[in-house]
This record gives structure tokens, C-alpha cells and sequence, in this order.
């Protein structure tokens, strides 16, 4: 078998049908969100639970997820934490966060998940000057333009060992083109030279293939207060 994209995607329903026992209510949330005639570019149902797993991990009662879409990926973050653990995400769209909204609650989820609609830069804002407690894991799945500035604002709302994750570094290998012209992939390597000059990161990338295609996705640890 070739290694191209049927192959990637087969590959990856031979890992859920082992991994991932069948969910009704994840799949309701998809079916709702495609329905409202959202795209379709939320995380993949391994790489969900891989973030449900990491927050796990980390122990998190506090994460942050910066782009909501249907709540998706809102749902298996959720799910990691504690009963009096909080999950804040921030959503431009107003059509989408109601989505989001009824998806959290038919999950059950929603009593642990407050969403935030506009500009995600303002949310963050308010989060900074509200000086909640730091969050333990952030996730980082917004316009690519903005990345550098959604792990600036990372940096300020965590401390020493919160993790911060953000997907769709790789742009199906155009990330090492530095000539492209693509705001997305202009945004993305801010970002890893952002990470790369940051003292208070230690921070990886992974390549990924699968039914999302050729992308993969950053991880950092912050080793220290500021």
C-alpha cells in the first residue's frame, strides 16, 4: 500500500475502531456542526482524545482554548477535567458558538465550559486583566496569522509547567517556505520563532498524516514564572 492520503485515513480508522470505543455524543456534536454548515476542520477523533490524554497527564483544572468551532475538540478537553475544573475557549463567530453551545450541552459538558464570542486578542485581554488563576494547558486551534500572539498571551496566562499545544503547524509541508506569501504559514513560523527565542519554553513539533491530511502540531512546556 502507498503511503498516500487513503491509505493515512484508513490507517487512522484501524486505530479508532481499536482505541476509540463508538461515542454517540462526539459524533452528534460533528453531525450538529455539519449540519449548521460549519467546515469541517476540526481536530480528528485520535488527535481529540491525544488532547483529552495530555490534559489528563498534566492534571489540568484549568485549560484555555483559543477557537471554539463547533466544540469538538472543547468536548474531549472537557472531559479530562476534574468536576470543579473550568475550560475557557473563545470564539469569534457568533453562529458557531451557539453551535457550540447546544454541543457542550448535549455532552454534558457545559456546566464546566464557559465560551467567550469576539476577537479572541480581546478575550484574552480580559483574561489577562482579570488575574484568574494561571490555566495549566492552552490550545491553541485560531487563525494562523495570529499565532504569535495567541502564545504571547499563553506565556502571560500561564506559569511553570502549564503546557501549550497548537495545531495546524505543518500547512502540508509549506512551512519551510519562507517565500510563500500565505499569512497562515507566514503566522506559523512566527510562532516557532517566537517559541525558539522564548527562555521560559522547551518546546517540540510533530509531523502528522491521517484523515485530516499532511499537517502536525507544536508542544511547549513552560519551564518557569516569568
Amino acid at each position: 500500500m502507498s503511503g498516500d492520503r487513503t491509505t493515512w485515513s484508513a490507517v487512522d480508522r484501524y486505530f479508532n475502531a481499536h482505541l476509540l470505543p463508538a461515542d454517540p455524543l462526539l459524533e452528534s456534536a460533528l453531525a450538529a456542526t455539519e449540519a449548521a454548515g460549519i467546515r469541517a476542520i476540526n481536530v480528528a477523533p485520535n488527535q481529540g482524545k491525544l488532547l483529552m490524554l495530555l490534559a489528563r497527564m498534566r492534571g489540568a483544572r484549568r485549560i484555555l482554548e483559543i477557537g471554539t468551532l463547533g466544540g469538538y475538540s472543547t468536548i474531549w478537553l472537557a472531559r479530562a477535567l476534574p468536576d470543579e475544573g473550568r475550560l475557557v475557549t473563545l470564539e469569534l463567530d457568533p453562529r458557531h458558538a451557539e453551535v457550540a453551545r447546544a454541543n457542550l450541552e448535549a455532552a454534558g459538558v457545559d456546566g464546566k465550559v464557559e465560551i467567550r464570542v469576539g476577537p479572541a486578542l480581546e478575550s484574552l485581554a480580559a483574561l489577562e486583566a482579570e488575574g484568574d488563576e494561571p490555566f495549566d494547558l492552552v490550545f491553541i486551534d485560531a487563525d494562523k496569522p495570529n499565532n504569535p500572539n495567541y502564545l504571547a498571551s499563553a506565556l502571560r496566562l500561564t506559569r511553570a509547567g502549564s503546557v501549550i499545544i497548537a495545531d495546524n503547524v505543518v500547512r502540508d509541508g509549506r512551512v519551510i517556505d519562507p517565500a510563500t506569501g500565505d499569512a497562515n504559514v507566514e503566522g506559523v513560523r512566527a510562532m516557532f520563532e517566537a517559541m525558539a527565542a522564548e527562555a521560559r519554553l522547551s518546546a517540540t513539533a510533530i509531523q502528522t498524516v491521517g484523515e485530516k491530511g499532511y499537517d502536525g502540531f507544536a508542544l511547549a512546556l513552560v519551564t518557569r514564572d516569568p
